[in-house]
């Protein structure tokens, strides 16, 4: 009776730790193409705060995301068609503002593209618009009113992209997430042929899995499209997506916080999207979170850097994971049959087998994802469980003669143990077509032919965190026309450095947009503002030189501090602000954006025709306003909000110029007041007064 009890117990310990056995054959024929795993830049103004990191931690940062066999080693970058409005976190330029001008050296799209090229010739390009100019919708709100307009409008970001930079796009979109038209793709697609540009397919819709069924009913639809993307699918496709035979991409995915969790989620995403959706593609929002804290969705990138002033960076978990899929495939690559090489763990978690083109290599990732340790922003996860197991191989097909492949392994950590980041093991022995591997749960295996592979890395660490540098000051001198001021990042209208005939002011920060745009962002916003800074400064000194535009000018500027919020809520940041209205010669000081809540108001007094200088000083509950040297105001102003960003602005859209920008600390202004000026500092701020 005890033998038989053990011998039960024995068993039963067998069958908990047996994953099953796992075929990889390619004798019953390969299934899809394999498209790339990638990132996007973009959606808006994600990789902002990059493109002036010190030049050393900069081309390191790129290597870590583009170097093939270093880092994350990116197949696809997507990047967003800039269209002059807020697309998340900020907005990004377009290269036609208005329909009478074009320029092709706005933003930082372009730079990003050349280097992510320079580092990898293969890479993938794919451009799709959040927004459009104004102008784009003849009146209207939409993009579709004039389709053939628009599909001119991004055949002109197309050509323009080889023209000025020599870069092919290889993708299109058609507007992010939001109603797609059948006749502007056809008109699009068109568009393109005409031009010369058959090769540049386009993706649609950037959404859900809709236009599956509008594929099928409609033949020249059909063949105008060559992939269908989705954003956030859960892993999970459609009956009908699946019908209409078109490569399936999570052409939008994972926006998850980049701890090891968010690690965990990107594992299982990148395996799973095939094994349950048959997607071939995935691409990471964000591809670098390099944007200030609290915007939206902080450090949902693949790496972080939001330090260019001290040059600090984190690569984290996600690069590691991305390298096991990356480092070992190509585009065109092929999956294995799922049951001869793709599918899931009896145990749980997941693998995938990919074969080279001329069918001599092979790639496997196996992940074993817990549950709670690879969430995903979105959607939901339905419970699963993950234990240890043996998985049992069987390589059958060309791959029977194996004798071994090479190992790479990772095992994020979720208590006190180190993290194990792409660790190169010892090879997987594999005896008459068989092999056995011990798996835990939360680990990522690669096992592969190839003798690639690298964990990347520079002699010396990124240099320490630091805080935004105080004081601060900017002159706009060192700047190419109509490049993007760093530092200042737009969350409604378009800032760029403009030359001038102004001696005194040759360069300047020009707010450009005369009209409203096509929003993404589900609410309209109104009132240009661009913000910098750190977000947990409270008591602060602004000053800057402004100027309203001769032709096609605002009414007015405003300075702003404790600015709160950006992204789609720019509409209700509230905070200090300071708008000066020098034609009707009155300023309004109010606590929010949209100046719905004014805390003071009254009389410029003197103001010059030309450039006046305003500045505004916050300490505790107490605000200070001055133009040109001369006080409009000591009054209390509400404690809420207790910090934020400083903001430049105007009151509406139209022309307006900035100049000399400086930012201190209150402490300091008062201390420069003291020192220089040897006066009573009651005479700038008295508590409590109004």
């Amino acid at each position: 009776m005890m033998f038989t009890t053990l011998a039960l117990a024995a068993v039963a310990v067998f069958v908990e730790l047996s994953a099953g056995v796992v075929i990889f054959d390619d004798s019953v024929g390969l299934e899809r193409r394999f498209d790339g795993i990638g990132g996007l830049s973009g959606g808006g103004a994600t990789s902002k705060l990059l493109v002036n990191y010190p030049k050393k931690q900069r081309d390191e940062i790129l290597d870590y995301l583009f170097k093939p066999n270093f880092g994350a080693s990116l197949q696809i970058l997507k990047v967003e068609i800039g269209g002059d409005a807020q697309s998340t976190d900020g907005t990004e330029a377009s290269h036609m503002h208005n329909s009478w001008e074009e320029n092709y050296q706005r933003g930082y799209e372009w730079w990003l593209m050349l280097e992510a090229k320079k580092r990898n010739p293969n890479i993938k390009l794919y451009g799709l618009p959040w927004t459009f100019p104004g102008w784009i919708g003849d009146g209207t709100r939409s993009p579709y009113t004039n389709p053939k307009q628009t599909a001119t409008y991004v055949l002109k970001w197309v050509l323009g992209a080889k023209k000025y930079y020599n870069l092919t796009i290889d993708y299109i979109g058609v507007w992010n997430e939001r109603d797609y038209n059948i006749t502007y793709i056809k008109i699009l697609r068109k568009t393109l042929d005409d031009n010369g540009l058959s090769n540049v397919r386009i993706v649609a819709a950037d959404g859900g899995w809709g236009i599956a069924n509008d594929i099928q009913k409609d033949s020249v639809l059909a063949s105008a499209i060559d992939y269908i993307g989705t954003h956030y699918p859960g892993t999970l496709t459609t009956t009908e997506a699946m019908k209409t035979g078109k490569q399936l991409w999570a052409s939008e995915d994972y926006s998850t916080f980049n701890d090891n969790v968010g690690g965990g989620c990107w594992a299982r995403i990148l395996n799973q999207n095939y094994v349950n959706g048959f997607m071939t593609s995935t691409i990471s929002w964000n591809l670098i979170a390099s944007y200030y804290q609290a915007l939206p969705f902080y450090r949902d990138g693949l790496m972080t850097a939001v330090e260019p002033w001290s040059g600090n960076y984190i690569v984290q978990s996600p690069v590691w994971i991305t390298a096991h899929t990356t480092q070992f495939t190509e585009i065109g690559w092929k999956y294995l049959r799922h049951g001869a090489g793709v599918g899931k763990l009896e145990t749980g978690g997941s693998y995938v087998g990919l074969v080279s083109p001329d069918e001599k290599d092979l790639t496997i990732v196996i992940e074993t994802m817990t549950h709670d340790h690879s969430l995903c922003i979105r959607p939901a996860l339905p419970p699963y469980n993950v234990t240890a197991a043996t998985v049992e191989i069987e390589f059958k097909g060309s791959f029977a003669a194996l004798t071994s492949l090479n190992v790479w392994y990772s095992k994020p950590s979720y208590g006190s143990e180190a993290d194990v980041f792409f660790m190169k093991r010892n090879k997987l022995s594999i005896v008459n077509g068989k092999a056995s591997l011990k798996v835990n749960p939360d680990e990522i295996y690669t096992l592969t032919t190839l003798e690639v592979g690298q964990k990347g890395s520079f002699d010396t660490p990124p240099p320490p965190s630091k805080p935004f540098p105080l004081p601060y000051t900017e002159n706009f001198e060192a700047y190419r026309d109509q490049e993007e001021p760093f530092n200042l990042v737009p969350q409604v209208g378009c800032f760029e450095v403009h030359n001038t005939s102004d001696p005194t002011h040759h360069q300047v920060m020009r707010q450009v947009v005369l009209s409203a745009p096509i929003e993404w962002c589900p609410i309209n916003l109104d009132f240009p503002i661009t913000i910098g800074g750190n977000s947990n400064w409270t008591d602060i000194y602004v000053e800057a030189d402004v100027k309203l535009g001769e032709v096609n000018g605002t009414n007015g500027v405003f300075v702003a501090a404790r600015v709160d919020q950006g992204g789609c809520n720019a509409f209700s940041t509230t905070g200090i602000f300071l708008y000066i209205f020098p034609k009707s010669n009155n300023y309004i000081l109010a606590n929010n954006l949209g100046r719905t809540s004014v805390i003071t108001s009254g009389q410029l007094g003197e103001v010059e025709a030309s450039w006046n200088k305003v500045s505004l000083m916050v300490k505790g509950t107490v605000a200070v306003g001055m133009l040109n040297g001369n006080s409009l105001f000591n009054h209390t102003v509400p404690s809420k909000p207790t910090s934020g960003f400083v903001g430049l602005g105007t009151d509406s859209w139209g022309i307006a110029d900035f100049d000399n920008l400086k930012i201190t600390s209150a402490e300091n202004h008062l201390h420069l007041l003291r020192h220089v000026e040897k006066q009573d500092t009651k005479l700038y701020f008295v508590p409590g007064a109004h």
